[in-house]
């Protein structure tokens, strides 16, 4: 397994005469698109009725879950990064920590997977989850994980967006219920001038 996982990295990896403009999309892809899972979940919060903002608080209680999933997963089984072993090519810097699974792609997929589990969110949750595809695709070529990392987030991700979805119900009500005071009292004059919802 460790053979084909390392085949597999040194294919998708990128070469030292891959075009700028290919690098260019991973760096886009596997850099800076993960900062639309932040953004969504604000946005969704700032502009949606109560039972949109319910999904985006589920959604981003699923991804700290996927996240806690990583690190317990981290603790118990620790495997190195590409560039620790000396394969490929490295093109952005990372902390040489245990690469198995991906937090990026996990993160992205956990939120990606609990938009699909809610009829309201099921169309945005499903083109999450494709694009979720490429930026796996751009972790590998940017040298910093291995394509059974990608596998690994799927894994847990999906376990977290579920766990959250059918078993967390309760704790998702209490910080609803506890954050919708904060939210009126500090975004009140928006609020009030009909900018956001109440």
């Amino acid at each position: 397994m460790e053979s084909l996982n390392n085949m597999l990295f040194l294919t998708l990896n990128a070469q030292t005469d891959s075009p700028a403009w290919v690098t260019g999309l991973a760096l886009l892809l596997g850099e800076h698109a993960i900062w639309l899972v932040p953004g969504t979940l604000v946005l969704g919060w700032m502009r949606g009725k109560p039972p949109l903002r319910r999904l985006m608080l589920e959604a981003s209680i699923a991804g700290l879950a996927g996240l806690l999933l990583n690190q317990l997963i981290g603790l118990t089984w620790t495997h190195p990064r590409p560039f620790v072993l000396g394969l490929g090519h490295t093109l952005i810097s990372h902390v040489p920590d245990s690469s198995f699974p991906s937090d990026h792609l996990t993160l992205w997929w956990s939120v990606a997977f609990s938009f699909m589990l809610n009829e309201g969110t099921r169309r945005l949750g499903m083109l999450a989850g494709l694009i979720g595809i490429p930026m796996a695709w751009a972790r590998i070529y940017l040298g910093v994980h291995f394509p059974l990392d990608m596998l690994g987030a799927v894994c847990v991700s999906s376990l977290a967006a579920w766990l959250t979805h059918h078993k967390a119900g309760a704790l998702i009500t209490t910080a609803l219920e506890r954050l919708m005071p904060i939210h009126r009292r500090l975004l009140g004059p928006l609020i009030r001038k009909g900018w956001l919802e109440p």
